[in-house]
């Protein structure tokens, strides 16, 4: 998973970046409020790591701008000096989903992001089997059945559908796909990843009437959208 790192001292970025990896995740770190607002617009990020002063834009005032502009906006942890009870009273009814006080142990901090990540996941991302409509994967034999019939898929194509249905109704930049599917750069392989989209939408036969369609968000990434056959006037004709 992608986690987004804000902090202004280099230290505790190198320090939350070895936590971070040490969970078998990837960071992007940040000096300011700013720059991570901008990446949060371009890119994709499963969490947020933001401590509250810091130049530019504080992160409590991050917190405030992405749950009012970001759609679906990735889960935020706070962490920050600051341990007034008023101050960590804010940030949760702000929209963070944890707060924790520096200094603090890297296991508790490991512990605290893997929580997170867990409750925004939901189990179900993690299950054997999960069933999405009339779709049915199995994450260990690396298969998916569509109304009783096995569909074959190579294993990047399995990993880019699990990836998608976990996400529905969320959209993907580029470089989380190719990170997350690849572990590369979004400007090596453009054309991979165009061509296992369509790949995927084909051999899954994803349109309205089986109740999902990826959506290609130009400039950006996809997103694989949840369609109500009955309410999609597409999906009949």
């Amino acid at each position: 998973m992608r986690i987004a790192i804000a902090d202004d001292d280099g230290d505790s970025l190198a320090f939350l970046e070895n936590v971070v990896t040490s969970l078998g995740h990837v960071s992007a770190k940040f000096a300011d409020g700013e720059r991570l607002s901008a990446a949060l617009l371009r890119d994709t990020f499963d969490l947020v790591m933001l401590d509250w002063n810091m130049p530019g834009k504080s992160g409590f005032e991050v917190l405030q701008w992405m749950q009012s502009t970001i759609d679906n906006p990735p889960p935020v942890v706070m962490l920050t000096a600051r341990t007034a009870k008023r101050d960590v009273t804010d940030a949760l009814n702000a929209g963070a989903d944890d707060y924790i006080c520096k200094p603090e142990d890297e296991e508790v901090i490991a512990a605290r992001i893997a929580a997170v990540l867990r409750r925004s996941n939901g189990s179900s991302s993690m299950d054997k089997i999960a069933e999405y409509g009339n779709y049915r994967l199995d994450r260990m034999a690396q298969t998916i059945r569509h109304n009783g019939a096995d569909i074959v898929l190579t294993a990047k194509e399995f990993e880019l559908a699990d990836l998608l249905f976990r996400n529905r109704d969320r959209t993907l930049s580029r470089a989380y796909i190719m990170e997350t599917i690849w572990r590369t750069s979004a400007d090596l392989a453009t054309r991979t990843l165009d061509m296992h989209i369509s790949r995927v939408r084909s051999k899954l036969s994803l349109k309205p009437e089986n109740g999902f369609r990826i959506f290609t968000v130009f400039g950006y990434g996809y997103r694989l959208e949840t369609i109500d056959p009955a309410k999609d006037p597409a999906a009949t004709e």
